[in-house]
């Protein structure tokens, strides 16, 4: 069994997406425009009507979560797996910041190249560890269920490549979310096990644009 739905929500905004710095695992908590955008998007988060909630437990994710768990009437679950992808030496930093402290690194982490020897954590490390809290929840749910997950761009881009079948190492071809914009898959019977139905999407079709409330993102969070 498992669920029918999977929904992905990041987090809205910090001050730190918003001066475009790197947060890594850092514990930021949303700023006024990010509590703003949760409360716009949480109404078409709860519409498609999510019978269990899980959550990174770092505050932006969680708070982003709480406020869509108010409109459901359920309780939000936390799973330390979902955390942001951690970015060692860089955390904290901005790109001209990055440039002028670390720029031979710099230049090696924007071609692709393993950084691990910095602290930063492999893409591929992040994907499997955030997609096995998420299967896993879902997994213990049934097929009339949806469960949505609340948590960062590169925390939920390479966790949707991996349960895609995708080496997010060696492919970049899912950008990570905006701020509150969210993906949705479902469960498919054939290789990989799931299906990548909307990507990056604020609310829907007719509506995008209208909340005046698009995300900022750091360099990658």
């Amino acid at each position: 069994m498992t669920a029918g739905r999977v929904i992905l929500w990041r987090h809205g905004q910090t001050d730190f997406n918003l001066e475009m710095r790197i947060q890594g695992a850092m514990d930021m908590e949303l700023n006024a425009t990010g509590i703003a955008q949760a409360r716009a998007v949480a109404p078409y988060i709860a519409s498609m009507k999510p019978t269990r909630i899980l959550s990174s437990p770092l505050r932006r994710a969680v708070a982003t979560a709480e406020i869509a768990a108010e409109l459901c009437g359920l309780p939000v679950r936390t799973d330390g797996r979902m955390v942001e992808r951690r970015f060692g030496a860089f955390e904290g930093l901005s790109r001209a910041e990055l440039e002028e402290r670390h720029p031979e690194d710099y230049r090696r982490w924007k071609r692709g190249e393993d950084m691990s020897g910095i602290g930063i954590e492999p893409r591929l490390s992040v994907g499997e560890r955030v997609s096995a809290a998420i299967v896993e929840a879902a997994q213990a749910m049934g097929p009339d269920e949806v469960l949505l997950a609340v948590a960062h761009g590169a925390a939920l881009s390479c966790a949707t490549a991996v349960m895609l079948g995708l080496d997010p190492d060696s492919w970049g071809g899912i950008a990570g979310l905006d701020n509150c914009h969210w993906s949705l898959l479902r469960p498919c019977p054939l290789a990989p096990g799931w299906r990548l139905l909307a990507h990056d999407r604020l609310v829907s079709t007719e509506r995008e644009g209208e909340l005046g409330v698009q995300g900022i993102g750091s360099i990658e969070s």
